[in-house]
């Protein structure tokens, strides 16, 4: 039982990390509908970007502060130059430039910053920690901590200030909110910019977990079963959608993986995807879009 125990409860922890990334696409999707390929990229180019300044010698917090708005300016011009003229098409359009937008962030960071691999410290031993004969990752505890606290902020945002209504204005209906006045560019450099700032978190915790490197843009393609499963439009989803996939990988590898092999934390996560697609195609807990014919 302890053994499961210790299993269960560091899927679950590791699925947090899983969940920062998704909560990035969760935000730009439910404001635009636009599933935003790019959020990768721009996690790693915060990542990368704050490891350089920290390098260069700049303190960790103004290497932070820069980080950061760098990343609110980049929001800014992605919506300016690129959502803003492409508004009102269709959704493979917008997909295909935020793919497109992928490998420019990329090549942009590979240029200015170089491609090697690099150690982000940000002061978190991962050090075990023991509950009786159950070891927990010390590291995995603090992600999941910075994960509830970034839901609850934006829970706050969305729910107790005009910025958040009007956003929320804008996800059910965007020719309703135009009508009663509501500026959507605005309140999409709002969002693009919130969700850089999570991918910023969820870049250095990654970055400390694997190094700093480019691989770790690919890690929108573990977010993609962690939004399948969560729902798109929700914030709640993404969190228990990335529980879900870490605990069930977690699981699996440790009690099913030797009768297959091993090696199934690569495809776990898409199999279960696709059964609560079956079951439930707009996630757990997303919701359910009603079109008129």
């Amino acid at each position: 039982m302890s053994v499961f125990l210790e299993t269960l409860i560091g899927g679950v922890l590791a699925g947090t990390l899983y969940a920062l990334v998704a909560i990035g696409f969760v935000l730009i999707y439910k404001a635009s509908g636009v599933f935003n390929y790019a959020q990768g990229s721009l996690l790693l180019f915060g990542a990368l970007t704050f490891v350089s300044l920290t390098e260069a010698g700049v303190p960790t917090v103004a290497a932070l502060a820069v980080t950061a708005g760098l990343l609110v300016f980049t929001a800014v011009a992605i919506e300016r130059f690129l959502l803003r003229p492409l508004a009102n098409r269709s959704p493979l359009t917008l997909f295909m430039a935020t793919l497109g937008l992928s490998y420019l962030v990329e090549g942009v960071a590979q240029g200015l910053m170089g491609s090697r691999v690099r150690a982000v410290d940000l002061g978190i031993d991962d050090l075990p920690l023991f509950l009786g004969d159950i070891m927990i990752s010390q590291f995995d505890l603090v992600a999941a901590g910075v994960a509830v606290v970034l839901v609850v902020v934006l829970a706050l945002l969305f729910h107790r200030t005009r910025i958040g209504i009007q956003l929320r204005g804008v996800a059910d209906d965007t020719r309703a909110a135009l009508s009663l006045g509501i500026d959507i560019h605005r309140i999409w450099q709002i969002v693009w910019a919130v969700a850089g700032l999570v991918g910023l978190v969820a870049g250095l915790l990654w970055g400390a977990r694997q190094g700093v490197q480019f691989s770790l843009s690919l890690v929108v393609l573990k977010a993609l079963p962690v939004l399948i499963i969560g729902g798109f439009t929700s914030i709640a989803g993404a969190i228990v959608g990335g529980i879900v996939v870490g605990a069930g990988e977690s699981l699996a590898e440790t009690y099913v993986g030797p009768l297959l092999g091993g090696g199934i934390t690569s495809w776990f996560a898409y199999g279960l995807a696709l059964a609560v697609l079956l079951v439930r195609p707009a996630g757990l807990l997303g919701e359910r879009q009603i079109e008129r014919v």
